[in-house]
């Protein structure tokens, strides 16, 4: 073993805030596909909940035939499913759009991805029994507090289409990475709606109820909802689907670099099917070359590397652009939007050979 004191340095969460708890993956400095537990980002929007998980039981209620109630036991011995899944938060890059909105100033490190287990949900909705006329199922997390927008308590809730809550992939997950989940992320069960952005991944599960209609609460029709107009809420529309995107982890932004070969490395993930191609241009934009994509899997981010020869010293801009199998293609501006939710602008980072 080296005896270097370099072997103790690691990469850290980048914070954005401490109350609620909201810390980025430092994304640049990862060198596998799977982010452990002590560097997965952190989202919350209150404090995090006070739970007794020796008396925890999971409630489904509402539009069913049985109204049902699962101890931890019970859902552990349901067959389980396993799947590689990447989580990105709908404010991921959100300091990058042009003009500035309000919110955590999120950079790129709003995401990450590992191995979730848990049962899904369609198998617990099915043991209680779907009743006619069910459009929706909400989620309701133990999480709870004030909005600054608004006066009275709120638990974080969520609903999803009935059709989402009973594709087979979406999980109420207890384990990730093949370990229980941990507090901050939702331990004891989580949701895991694969595609979707986070939001939709409820914590902390308190119940799940069915309905006929829609469903108004507040993280479902005031925020996590596009708005493309300054001062009116007109076109609005809700977030759900992860739109393509790709990150450049290395090198740096603004990192000073020698003339020679050099490898540039990063990240392409969508919420529609799978990446199909990554471009990459060291030109700013003048030509593209495609990049062999290391992997092409439905659920994961697709990693590349690309290997640079700079022979002449200067400034450089290194831009990325991925494309889906259903030819959705990163565009040159992001969507802009008031509450800054999907930035998936061509990714760029601009670097100086000496």
């Amino acid at each position: 073993m080296s005896n270097s004191p370099d072997r103790f340095v690691k990469p850290t969460l980048t914070t954005q805030s401490l109350n609620p708890d909201n810390k980025e993956t430092p994304i640049s400095f990862m060198n596998s596909d799977l982010i452990g537990q002590k560097l997965l980002y952190k989202r919350n929007h209150f404090s995090y909940p006070t739970l007794t998980y020796s008396n925890y039981w999971l409630p489904i209620n509402g539009l069913v035939t049985t109204p049902k109630v699962f101890s931890l036991q019970d859902i552990v011995n349901f067959p389980s499913k396993t799947q590689k899944v990447v989580l990105e938060c709908a404010g991921n890059k959100r300091s990058l759009f042009t003009p500035k909105v309000f919110g955590e100033q999120w950079g790129k490190g709003a995401i990450s991805q590992g191995y979730w287990t848990g049962v899904p949900l369609k198998d617990l909705l099915q043991t209680a029994g779907i009743l006619e006329g069910v459009t929706e199922v909400i989620f309701e997390g133990y999480d709870s507090g004030k909005k600054t927008d608004l006066d009275h308590i709120y638990s974080y809730s969520r609903s999803l289409p009935l059709e989402k809550a009973l594709h087979p992939d979406t999980l109420i997950a207890y384990e990730y990475n093949y370990q229980p989940i941990p507090f901050k992320h939702g331990f004891p069960l989580r949701l895991i709606v694969p595609q979707w952005y986070g939001m939709a991944s409820v914590k902390w599960i308190k119940q799940i109820r069915l309905i006929n209609g829609k469903f108004k609460g507040p993280f479902q029709s005031v925020d996590y909802v596009f708005y493309p107009h300054v001062d009116n809420d007109e076109d609005a529309y809700p977030v759900t689907m992860m739109h393509v995107n790709s990150t450049i982890q290395k090198p740096l932004d603004r990192q000073i670099l020698t003339t020679g070969t050099h490898l540039i490395k990063g990240i392409a993930w969508t919420g529609k099917e799978t990446i199909s191609k990554v471009e990459i241009s060291t030109d700013n934009g003048e030509t593209w070359s495609n990049i062999e994509l290391l992997n092409k899997d439905h659920y994961e981010w697709t990693s590349w590397v690309y290997k640079w020869s700079v022979l002449e010293k200067g400034e450089y801009t290194i831009m990325t652009r991925a494309t889906d199998s259903c030819h959705r293609t990163q565009p040159d501006q992001a969507f802009w939007n008031r509450k800054g939710y999907g930035y998936n602008a061509i990714d760029h980072i601009t670097v100086k050979i000496e």
